[in-house]
């Protein structure tokens, strides 16, 4: 039932997200704020949470090559979305915000084998964070494109339920993997999001709102590590 909850409440930040670009009020400010706030506390929940434990299950090396393997191929994949949709186009940003959401949720579904809620609080609400500016900002712009609300809402509900069952396989696939395979799908994850971090999430940030990009960084930041200190306490 954890994870079933845990997948619903973060895939449910793709559909009120995109409510809230359609009928709210989204400001450019506002949504890089938002953007800047989430990758600040998904950088630090996946350090904390998917790379520094993989490395305690397994070598640096093995580890570090996972991180890389990881970073390299979410690159390569959106550089031929990129390539194909373009990053403004209606396609192209439901490609590149499931791209972004897959290794995210695999992660979390991962990381709920052996824990609990309070073990990953810090990830699912990053991830959460996360989602709700992109697809806020994506329903934003496909209405501006042409797209009828109807298929925006029906999209953006797709993919939230397509990342939630990722992260419910994740977990269900990889029961009974061994703790050094969950530490290399965990590290190749966390390589996977730094690189959306760095490609997707901060450069978009800096663009809608560059004088508080920095301060939001940081308070998504110190969230998620008290996020992660309460959990460690209990």
């Amino acid at each position: 039932m954890t994870l079933l909850a845990v997948a619903a409440a973060v895939s449910s930040a793709l559909l009120l997200g995109a409510l809230w670009g359609l009928y709210g009020r989204l400001g450019d400010r506002t949504e890089g704020f938002v953007l800047a706030l989430g990758g600040g506390a998904l950088m630090l929940a996946a350090v904390l949470e998917l790379i520094v434990p993989a490395q305690r299950a397994t070598s640096f090396e093995a580890t570090a090559a996972a991180v890389l393997a990881g970073a390299a191929v979410f690159a390569g994949i959106d550089y031929l979305i990129d390539e194909r949709w373009g990053d403004e186009g209606g396609a192209g940003l439901l490609a590149a915000v499931t791209l972004d959401g897959v290794p995210e949720n695999l992660a979390l579904g991962v990381a709920l084998i052996g824990a609990g809620f309070p073990e990953v609080a810090a990830l699912a609400a990053s991830i959460f964070l996360s989602n709700l500016p992109e697809a806020a900002g994506g329903a934003k712009r496909m209405r501006e494109t042409g797209w009828p609300d109807g298929r925006i809402l029906a999209l953006w509900t797709g993919t939230a339920v397509l990342l939630g069952a990722a992260a419910v396989i994740g977990n269900f696939l990889l029961l009974g993997a061994s703790e050094e395979m969950l530490a290399l799908i965990r590290a190749f994850a966390g390589g996977a999001v730094i690189s959306s971090l760095a490609t997707e999430i901060f450069p978009k940030a800096f663009r809608r709102d560059h004088h508080m990009a920095g301060v939001a960084t940081a308070l998504g930041f110190l969230g998620a590590l008290a996020l992660i200190g309460v959990a460690g306490a209990e």
